[in-house]
């Protein structure tokens, strides 16, 4: 039996996975069983941020690997300290708790944010306000977080006190918040599984100014657009705004599983021993993979991820069988003529691996990508477009 049907004989049927089976790769570039060669422009979905077995973060995971791959929180560990001391100087927020996933990190962000309002206002400030076409995760308290019914119709009852706003709908959000029962706003910069789609810098702003007018805590979830990739260390530095909350995963890490729950001074002691934590969070080997991906984001990386995108951007728009591009940085949704499913089997088939984010292709390529390799698979896109 090979792996393929394996797969299908042992693993929950959770993913309409592509024929594709990946044995290795390098950098941006991964391979088959067969050798036959694909630029990987989808990067584990925002996951490996320097591609595919980076040798400066192999290093820093096999060294710490030598050393102790785990100690409980129990105990005190200088990979769990060190990352979250720079990620608090890099943010600008105060303290940081790790766990192993978006969905954790964002579950972590709703505690802080109940259990805060909860201690200022009273038990009945507890609702928190998202967006349609939002996606938070995959647990139930972040499927009733996020704002769309197609991830609610299997799992009901899901966790109550979330209300949900249309994008751009500001008189809204005043009204709810008006009632003196909502805790936070929880909103993406980028709708990632929603369509790639960028907010209003006037609707993000909007929000910001009642958050403060009405005591509102504003949590930014960071899980896909954060650690370079809009090419600022975090989108939310793109809009000018300050969060309370920030949450981080997938590219923090670089391929190893990471969730971080970043607190500002309004939040950074609701925390107290026992009322929060994680078996894995911070794990050394983890954390120091981590530590490896923050130490090369740095202002030269992230001016390189805004010249990619423009390129990106300038050869893609306009271009025969493109309807429209939207996005930020190194993450790109494509609007196309044909169906999207069509378009990633055809550049898949010449070689460039890209994925799906609702009816568009999405591109996530790794943040160091290079020129010859980005150039050529842009090509294939616009070919696979236009056939």
């Amino acid at each position: 039996m090979d792996i393929i049907a394996k797969d299908h004989e042992y693993i929950a049927a959770t993913y309409d996975r592509f024929p594709l089976r990946i044995v290795r790769g390098k950098g941006a570039l991964v391979y088959d069983e067969q050798g036959n060669e694909y630029i990987d422009l989808g990067s584990g979905i925002a996951v490996n941020s320097f591609g595919v077995s980076d040798d400066e973060w192999v290093d820093a995971v096999t060294e710490q690997l030598k050393t102790c791959q785990h100690t409980s929180n129990l105990f005190y560990s200088d990979p769990c300290v060190l990352l979250a001391e720079k990620l608090c100087e890099i943010s600008g927020m105060k303290k940081v708790f790790f766990s192993n996933s978006g969905a954790e990190a964002n579950e972590c962000a709703i505690k802080a944010a109940r259990k805060y309002a909860a201690a200022k206002y009273g038990a009945e400030r507890y609702n928190i306000i998202t967006l349609k076409n939002s996606f938070h995760g995959r647990t139930i308290t972040t499927l009733a977080a996020t704002g769309q019914e197609t991830f609610h119709t299997d799992y009901r009852p899901l966790t109550p006190g979330f209300i949900y706003v249309e994008v751009g709908d500001l008189n809204e959000v005043v009204e709810q918040a008006k009632t003196g029962r909502v805790a936070a706003v929880m909103f993406e910069l980028i709708q990632g599984e929603g369509g790639v789609l960028p907010l209003p810098q006037e609707f993000v702003s909007g929000i910001s100014q009642v958050a403060a007018e009405y005591g509102l805590l504003m949590i930014v979830d960071e899980v896909q657009t954060g650690c370079g990739r809009t090419g600022e260390y975090f989108a939310y530095k793109n809009y000018g705004i300050t969060p309370d909350i920030v949450t981080l995963a997938k590219g923090l890490g670089g391929g190893l599983p990471i969730g971080a729950t970043l607190l500002g001074e309004k939040v950074q002691d609701v925390f107290t021993p026992g009322s929060h934590g994680s078996t894995f969070g911070g794990n050394p080997v983890v954390c120091a993979g981590a530590l490896n991906i923050l130490s090369r984001i740095n202002k030269n990386l992230l001016d390189k991820v805004k010249e990619k995108s423009d390129y990106i951007m300038k050869e893609l728009r306009g271009a025969p069988g493109i309807l429209g591009v939207t996005g930020m940085g190194l993450m790109i949704g494509i609007e196309t003529s044909k169906p999207a499913a069509e378009v990633i089997r055809r550049c898949r088939e010449m070689g460039v691996i890209v994925i799906k984010a609702k009816n568009k292709v999405r591109l996530l390529p790794p943040l160091n990508i290079p020129d010859d390799l980005l150039k050529k698979a842009v090509a294939v896109i616009k070919a696979a477009c236009a056939e």
